[in-house]
């Protein structure tokens, strides 16, 4: 008995070790709910949700972590009508997007792998250069919606369509590619 309760010790030890250093899904669910509800009792569920794909990152868990963040936020803009600020919006796609890239880099990784720092600061830089990109898009796309109104927003909002789902078929047909 003894000898179960010190392995099961040992492998929570290494989970600890392998988890995500910086819990970007923590941060993303501590901006996107309500603060009542993300600092209340319903906080120590929801960080649970969020702290669990850092332990446990092939699956689904880090998809429901994401989908978590998005309903607080969901539910904090209709339910609690709080402003839509732009500052947040960022910083959730932000976090949740970190937190997402980091937990692929952890599922693809064999559990005893060893790292070096460099494999993690070139695919953390990677990713900021995705965020920072998508972050002046973003910006950029809400000063154009703002000038372009009636059938020119619908043009733009069309071509933006199509651009999305091109990339996505050329994306999937490179995926198939051997």
């Amino acid at each position: 008995m003894l000898d179960s309760l010190t392995a099961r010790m040992e492998r929570i030890q290494r989970a600890l070790s392998r988890a995500t250093v910086v819990p970007f899904l923590v941060l993303a669910m501590s901006v996107a709910w309500p603060a009542g509800l993300a600092f209340g009792q319903l906080g120590v569920l929801l960080y649970l949700v969020a702290f669990y794909p850092a332990f446990a990152p092939r699956g689904r868990g880090t998809t429901f972590a994401i989908l978590v963040v998005v309903g607080g936020w969901i539910l904090d803009t209709t339910w609690y009508e709080e402003r839509v600020a732009l500052w947040r919006v960022l910083s959730i796609a932000a976090l949740t997007y970190l937190g997402h890239t980091l937990a692929a880099l952890a599922a693809v990784l064999p559990y005893d792998a060893i790292v070096t720092i460099d494999v993690l600061t070139t695919w953390l830089l990677r990713a900021a250069a995705v965020v920072l990109i998508s972050a002046v898009l973003t910006v950029i796309a809400l000063g154009l919606a703002s000038a372009l109104a009636g059938s020119a927003f619908l043009i733009a909002t069309l071509i933006g369509l199509v651009a999305a789902i091109g990339a996505t078929m050329l994306l999937a047909r490179l995926l198939r590619r051997p």
